[in-house]
């Protein structure tokens, strides 16, 4: 049954991982990087996790609200309480990112939510339907997609600081 599932799986699925795998692997070393690009990995991570939310479970039902709630406090959270991962760059509007590896664990903890929850509902149709399973799936991607989401919305706090007269020091130290 492995052997079918895998052979199965569409050539895009692939290519989604191995984009993940190299954005992960990048993020693993402190790199200076222009502000606007800190939008690619949250955007492509929310839109992948409501698409994923809507095909199997709709947008007017518990599940996406429940994947709303869950990214909404996840975000807020982050933004609020969130460690401050960028420093100012030399050069107007680049930062420079402390390397991570949360980036790389996150986006494969998600990739494989999405895989395993597809997998199970082509299996058993009828969980598309069961609140439970939709709830722990909207919930979990929920949270990636809001920890992606709130720390970028933090990361955003801290740059706007950096123009503030006499905070850039702090902020530089924060990294």
């Amino acid at each position: 049954m492995l052997s079918q599932i895998l052979t199965h799986t569409p050539m895009y699925v692939w290519a989604i991982l191995a984009f993940l795998m190299v954005r992960g692997v990048v993020a693993l070393r402190t790199r200076e990087v222009a502000m606007s690009k800190l939008f690619i990995i949250p955007v492509v991570m929310a839109v992948l996790s409501l698409v994923d939310v809507a095909g199997k479970f709709g947008l007017g039902g518990l599940g996406f609200a429940v994947w709303a709630a869950t990214t909404l406090v996840t975000v807020a959270l982050l933004a609020t309480f969130g460690a401050v991962r960028i420093a100012p760059a030399a050069t107007p509007g680049r930062v420079i990112v402390r390397g991570s590896a949360f980036p790389l664990v996150l986006m494969m903890a998600m990739f494989m939510t999405r895989y395993v929850s597809s997998i199970a509902v082509v299996v058993v149709p009828q969980l598309r339907a069961d609140a439970g399973f939709s709830t722990a799936v909207c919930v979990l991607f929920g949270l990636f997609s809001g920890c992606f989401v709130g720390r970028l919305a933090r990361d955003l706090r801290a740059y706007r600081g950096f123009e503030v007269p006499g905070n850039l020091k702090v902020a530089a130290h924060a990294c």
